[in-house]
């Protein structure tokens, strides 16, 4: 056990720095004024934006701090996150995932296999992203994307353009 201290001691800390808040974030002890809640579908990928959005939804980056959340029902879900080339066989549930979400809905494609099909373009056993489904679908590019990527994108996703409506008496 005692070696095991030193070897940790030795070695010191190997985690990346803490991303740091911007000015205007909101205390993580008071409610949010937007919330963001999320059904992903995998449509085929490697797995890789998948490792990256478990990273993000650890208590390391802690979206739920920010309104950010995971649902399982699309009926929950204002967005569907989509990672991975839209295959063939995934088509047909992403469009239904798609139709079951209430209005009003946006689309995520992150990662470059979900945004135009990255290294599987001009494959037959996929239909290159999310472009051919849901054309006004945002996009997040990278193989993978970084966890700091996808939040800050969210993050986007959740602002308000007007300001927030009084609170009535």
């Amino acid at each position: 056990m005692y070696r095991i201290l030193l070897k940790i001691l030795k070695t010191g800390l190997l985690t990346e720095p803490f991303p740091p808040e911007p000015p205007d974030a909101p205390s993580p002890f008071l409610p949010v004024a937007r919330s963001l809640s999320i059904r992903h579908v995998d449509a085929g990928s490697c797995n890789a934006c998948e490792l990256e959005l478990h990273a993000m939804s650890g208590s390391y980056y802690a979206p739920e701090r920010q309104g950010i959340r995971f649902v399982a029902s699309p009926r929950h879900a204002d967005l569907l996150l989509v990672t991975g080339p839209v295959t063939c066989h995934m088509e047909e549930a992403l469009k239904d995932t798609h139709e079951a979400m209430a209005s009003p809905k946006a689309v995520l494609a992150v990662g470059d296999c979900a945004c135009n099909g990255g290294v599987f373009r001009g494959s037959p056993a996929v239909r290159n992203g999310v472009d051919g489904q849901f054309p006004g679908a945002a996009k997040i590019s990278g193989c993978p994307p970084s966890p700091n990527d996808i939040l800050a994108a969210l993050k986007a996703m959740t602002r308000s353009d007007q300001e927030e409506p009084p609170a009535s008496s």
